[in-house]
Parts: structure tokens; sequence; C-alpha cells
């Protein structure tokens, strides 16, 4: 029971954080995490990255270190109890951030113990083996297949399943499928016919072809799987385009009535005439034997007028892939059968003598990510100690498409900046130190052990660490005083208390390992109740 003093003396003291003088390189670190170093700003003085005491350094040993003054991390969850059945122990921790060389309070209490009982006595281990995965290779040699356990205990008993929960064996070697490929291409034939005719309406030109086997190598029939036929056609067929048109023979017409000369120029016909249009030659056929006319034939020179030859074939089209612009292939033809005379002039031929046509069907070209600019450095996100400034960049210049590559490199950058200012450093309390022994309120060496006579102690305190304009300690005071009495060896009545829990065994292992429990005596101290909570100190 406790007495709180009913007055308080209220002092402030600072205690200032004395920066230890670095000037090595380390790596900077914005954030701490259960001892570990997280979003790391760069390499720093370790003067300039502990301007801001909520950051961390890490040494070349790999150990992260507090830039700001020595704290315990919140204590780590209680861990399983270390047996399955029966009576064991469990355990939690805590690390120290410590700035260079300096300890937490109470440095020794790191780890803490209590007493538990394994809740896993029907624990069922492992269960059955799931099925063989497929073998690492589909053929050859060399493969390997796995199988796998789940251990059906919860967490804290997984123990309970030893051994490892996966297998592994060698696959029975399997022989690789032959996949067919394609011989080279022969020759190409004769053409099917050796001029174009163009009298019938459903005439097509001629054709060649040319022919490969799927035969280096044939594809093996007799594997699991069986190899792959080649992709393709075996056949490739192509108009015989360039071939002449077929001649045709000029057969005579109807004989005209007789008349004028039938030409202006050349040899014609005065009086009657027969035109060899029945059919009119062409390419080369015959013209139609006999005379035309029946009187004098006129003789002047007579224009020749042009008459296209056949197309060629299409071109290959202007690139492999589309782009920008669709391809386009292009053919040919020329007025040149027969070409139109000079003198005098012949017509020319009507119509183009070249085509274009669209290459639809290729595939669109890819195309590979190009970076945008830079984008200009964000400002300083921090008003003390050091940040990172970020620059972005975009991949739209091109952007990838049609299976185009991304853009090599980073879209992000950093750069560390200064601001050379310190960040404040709140003051924080350190620990209460032992109550004084308790003493006569009016004559400090008189005792006053087994008196009703209530004296006084204090206790004291330090606000630590306080630096750089940061907060000064509040929400208490540097000292507490609180009245108390002394028990120490003075007879009194009570009562027990139920026994407590067994300790741990000590030594934790041996033949004289011993454990002890106790009771507690409830003593009556209402003869020295003063009408609040009293200190009572020492034991009876």
């Amino acid at each position: 029971m406790e007495v709180h003093s009913v007055r308080r003396i209220v002092v402030v003291a600072v205690l200032l954080l004395v920066s230890v003088e670095r000037s090595e390189c380390e790596r900077c670190f914005a954030r701490l995490n259960w001892g570990q170093c997280g979003e790391e700003i760069g390499e720093l003085d370790i003067d300039d990255c502990c301007q801001n005491v909520k950051y961390g350094y890490q040494t070349a040993d790999g150990v992260c270190h507090s830039c700001g003054p020595p704290q315990w991390s919140e204590w780590s969850p209680w861990s399983y109890c270390n047996v399955l059945c029966g009576d064991g122990v469990t355990q939690r921790k805590r690390t120290c951030f410590a700035f260079g060389l300096s300890e937490c309070e109470n440095a020794e209490d790191k780890l803490q113990t209590r007493p538990c009982a394994g809740s896993c006595c029907d624990a069922k281990g492992w269960g059955l083996w799931l099925s063989w995965s497929a073998c690492s290779v589909s053929c050859g040699e060399g493969g390997v297949r796995k199988r796998t356990r789940v251990c059906s205990d919860p967490p804290e008993c997984q123990s309970a399943c030893s051994g490892s929960s996966e297998e592994t064996e060698s696959c029975p070697p399997l022989t690789c499928p032959v996949h067919g490929g394609w011989s080279s291409w022969s020759g190409w034939s004769q053409c099917s016919g050796s001029c174009i005719d163009d009298q019938r309406g459903d005439a097509t030109p001629p054709t060649k072809r040319r022919y490969r086997s799927c035969s280096n190598p044939a594809p093996s029939g007799d594997t699991v799987p069986h190899g792959n036929s080649c992709p393709g056609d075996e056949v490739q067929v192509q108009d015989c385009s360039e071939l002449p048109n077929c001649p045709v023979d000029g057969s005579w017409g109807a004989w005209s009535p007789s008349g004028t000369c039938s030409v202006p120029c050349g040899e014609g016909l005065q009086l009657a005439v027969r035109k060899c249009n029945q059919p009119t030659p062409k390419y080369g056929g015959r013209f139609c034997e006999g005379q035309s006319t029946r009187t004098s034939v006129c003789e002047n020179t007579c224009p020749v007028d042009g008459f296209w030859s056949g197309w060629s074939t299409w071109s290959e089209c202007s690139s492999s892939c589309i782009q920008d612009r669709v391809p386009v292939r292009t053919r040919h033809r020329s007025c040149s059968n027969p070409a139109p005379s000079s003198s005098p002039p012949g017509r020319g031929c009507q119509g183009d003598d070249r085509q274009m046509d669209n290459c639809n069907n290729l595939p669109h070209c890819a195309v590979d990510g190009g970076w945008g600019s830079w984008s200009a450095f964000s400002s300083c996100p921090v008003s003390c100690g050091v940040g990172l400034q970020v620059s972005v960049r975009e991949c739209n210049s091109p952007a990838p498409n049609h299976g185009g590559q991304p853009c090599p490199g980073d879209g992000r950058r950093t750069s560390i900046c200064k601001t050379d200012v310190y960040c404040p450093v709140d003051g924080v309390w350190s620990q209460w130190s032992p109550w004084s022994s308790c003493k006569n309120p009016f004559h400090k060496n008189k005792r006053i052990r087994c008196e009703r006579l209530s004296g006084g102690q204090t206790r004291e305190r330090q606000c630590l660490h306080q630096n750089h304009g940061g907060a000064v300690c509040t929400n208490g005071t540097l000292t507490e005083t609180r009245a108390c009495y002394d028990v120490t060896g003075c007879p009194m009545k009570g009562t027990w208390e139920g026994w407590e829990s067994w300790s741990l065994c000590t030594p934790p292992c041996g033949g004289t390992s011993q454990r002890s429990r106790r009771r507690i005596c409830d003593p009556d101290y209402s003869r020295y109740s003063s009408g609040g909570k009293t200190s009572l100190i020492g034991h009876f």
C-alpha cells in the first residue's frame, strides 16, 4: 500500500545529447523496424544522416544503428511453448536501438521467460504424401519429380512434424520426339502452257510448281508424344504471268460496199473492202490470206497504234511488316505490242502502265519503347536532416507496342538533399530511482520502526536527451515524495494467501535441478492507517 505525497517539487532539467564526431560515410536509412533499417536514403556522413534522430545507419558489419537516444523496441510476441505437451517455457525479447556505444537503461533486460503448458498433446503430425509432380523434363535423362506432404497441426504444434516436407526422385529416361524439318525446295517445273490465252473469259495463266518434303528429319512416330509434322505446305504454285499472250490468227469479215478509198493513208482500197476482223489477228497471229480490196490500192504510210503487253508478276511488298504506312506491291506493263509509230504518229495505249496494291495482311512491326524526358526533381521533402528528391520519366516516346521491348533502365531516380539543420530531439524521462529509506520527518537520524508515526521517502528521475529545440519532458515531475511507515521486523497479525505457481527449474537441466513456489502472508496494517494509501517498508 502506498501514499502519494501531498507536496511535489517541480524542477526542470535539460540533458543535452552529445554528438559523436564521425566523418566516414555509411548507408543512411529513413525507417527502422525491429532492429532492421529500411527506406534507404543513400551513403552519407554519419553526422549528416543523424541530423534527424528518427533516422538510422548501417555499418559494414550489417548492424543497424539508431541516430536517436537509446531506446527499447516493442517486445516481440511470445514464442510457442518449447514442449509439445506438459510443462514448458515461452520467451519474448526486445532490442536496444543505441547510437554509438551507448546502452538502454536496464540493458540486461532483453529476454523474458514465463511458464507454459504444451497444447499439442494430440498433435497428428504429417498428412499423407501428395501425388508425384510431373517430371522436370519431358524427355531424355536427368529429370526429377517431387511430392510433398502437409503438416496438419496448427502453427504452435509444427515441431510434431519432424523430417522433410518434400521428397525428390529421378524420373525414368524417356525417348525425346523428333520434330520434322523441311528439305530444300526443288527447282520450279516447266509452265503448264507456253502462252496466255485471253480469248476465253474463264482462262487462267499457266502455272509452275516446286516441291519439298518433310524429311530433314522426318517426324518420329514411335515416341510419346509423336514428333511434330512440318508446318506449312509441301507444294508452291505460281502463275506464269511473264509468258506472252497466245497468237490469234485473223479471219476476213464481210465485204463493204464499194466507195472511196478506204483509208486516208497507207495501202487502202477503193470501191469494196473487207476487213480481217473475225477475229483480228493479235500477238503475232497470222493475218488473213488474200486481198482485202477489189480495186486499186491507195499508197500512204499509215500510223501504228500502240497496244499493251501482258502484266508483269507482282513485286515483293515494300516492307515485311506494317509500320507508319501500309506496305505496297507493284506490277508493270509496256505499250509495246506493238509500240505506237512515231511518223506518222500512232495512238498510245489507254490506261496505266503501273498498278499498285496494299499489303494489308502483313503483321504490324514491333515498336520498342523509348524514354520520355526526365521530370524536374521534386522539392526537398524534409525541413531538417536529409531527404530524397525524386525525378521520373515515362516510357512513352514511343510506348512499346506490338510485342516491342520495354524501355531499358529505371523510370525513377533520386538525389539526396541536405538541409544542414538538426531535427529537434524531445526529452524522455529516465526510470525512477529506488525510493529512499523511510525517515523520521522531524529527526532524520531517529528511527520510527514499529511506530505509528509516518515518515517520508523520495525518488527521482531525469529528463534525458532533449536537444536542438526539442520539447522538455512533460506529464510529471523530477521528484516524488510519499508518506511511509517502517514495519521492518515488527510483530504483525495476518493471513496466508494461496500458493503461487512453481518457478522454472534451476539449473534448467541436470540431476540437481530444483524448483520452488511460495505463498504470501497478508498482514493486517489497519493500525497504521492514516486515512489514505500508505507505503509500508521492511518485513515482519
